[in-house]
C-alpha cells in the first residue's frame, strides 16, 4: 500500500500538471478574497466567508481532475492487471491511491492559511476573525474534500476513460453536495420531506461544521459516505479482475 501511496503522490508532481493544478486553485481562490468585487477588504469585515463559500465548488472541480487518473489510466493501459499480480489486495492498491489524493487535497488547503493570517493581521484589534468558525470551516473543507476523493476514485474505477471520469466525478460531487439542497426547494414536498431531503446532501453537513460546531454526527456523515463510495469500489474492480 505505501508503495502505491509514495508512486501515484510522485506521478502527479512529477509533470507540470500538479503544480498547474494546484496553483490555478490558489490563485482562483487568493484574487475571490482579496481581489475581486465582494472581496475581504472591501467588505470591511474580518471574515473569509466568501472562502468558504467558494471552495467546495472549486473542489467539485478540483479533487475529480486530480483522480481521473487513479483508475483510469492503469485500465486503460492495462497496468493495473499487472499491478493485482503484486502481493497487494483490492484493498490495499484502493486505499494506497486514495490517501494519496487525500494528501494532495491536504498540500492544495494548505497554503490557504495564509489568507486567514492575512485577514486576522489586517483586521482591527477587538474585532478579529471568528476562530471557532475559521477551524470548524477547514474542517468541514476537509472533510468535504475527502468525501469527493472517494466519489472521484469510483468515477475513475468506472470508466477507462480520463474525460469521462471526470465528467463523471463532476456530476456525482455536485449531486452528493447541492442537488438535494435544490430538490428540497420544490413546493410540492411537505416541509417534514424537505428537511429530510436536504439532510441527505453533504451541503446542509458542511454548512453545520461551518458554523463553528464540530458535531459528532456530521463527522459520521463525512466518514460513513466516504467508506460507502469507497466499498463501491473495491466492489467494481473485484469484478473487473474476475
Amino acid at each position: 500500500m505505501w508503495s502505491i501511496y509514495k508512486k501515484d503522490l510522485s506521478q502527479f508532481f512529477s509533470s507540470l500538471t500538479g503544480y498547474i493544478a494546484v496553483g490555478v486553485f490558489l490563485l482562483v481562490m487568493g484574487l475571490n478574497v482579496f481581489v475581486f468585487e465582494g472581496n475581504v477588504i472591501d467588505s470591511g469585515f474580518a471574515t473569509l466567508d466568501i472562502f468558504f463559500g467558494l471552495t467546495p465548488w472549486i473542489l467539485i472541480l478540483l479533487v475529480p481532475a486530480i483522480t481521473m487518473r487513479s483508475f483510469s489510466d492503469e485500465l486503460q493501459s492495462g497496468t493495473y492487471e499487472l499491478l493485482a499480480t503484486k502481493p497487494l489486495s483490492v484493498r490495499q492498491i484502493l486505499f494506497g491511491k486514495f490517501s494519496a489524493t487525500c494528501t494532495l487535497l491536504f498540500i492544495a488547503l494548505l497554503p490557504t492559511l495564509l489568507y486567514f493570517l492575512a485577514v486576522s493581521n489586517l483586521s482591527l484589534e477587538g474585532a478579529g476573525i471568528d476562530t471557532g468558525a475559521t477551524w470548524g470551516s477547514y474542517v468541514g473543507i476537509f472533510l468535504l474534500g475527502i468525501l469527493f476523493c472517494a466519489i472521484g476514485i469510483w468515477s475513475s474505477v468506472l470508466s477507462s476513460n480520463q474525460i469521462v471520469a471526470f465528467l463523471l466525478g463532476v456530476f456525482l460531487c455536485y449531486l452528493v453536495f447541492d442537488a438535494f439542497y435544490r430538490i428540497s426547494l420544490l413546493e410540492s414536498l411537505s416541509p417534514k420531506l424537505s428537511y429530510l431531503v436536504f439532510s441527505i446532501g453533504a451541503g446542509a453537513h458542511y454548512d453545520a461544521i461551518s458554523r463553528g460546531v464540530i458535531d459528532f454526527s456530521d463527522m459520521i456523515y463525512f466518514i460513513g459516505l466516504s467508506i460507502i463510495f469507497l466499498m463501491f469500489s473495491e466492489f467494481t474492480l473485484q469484478n473487473k479482475i474476475q
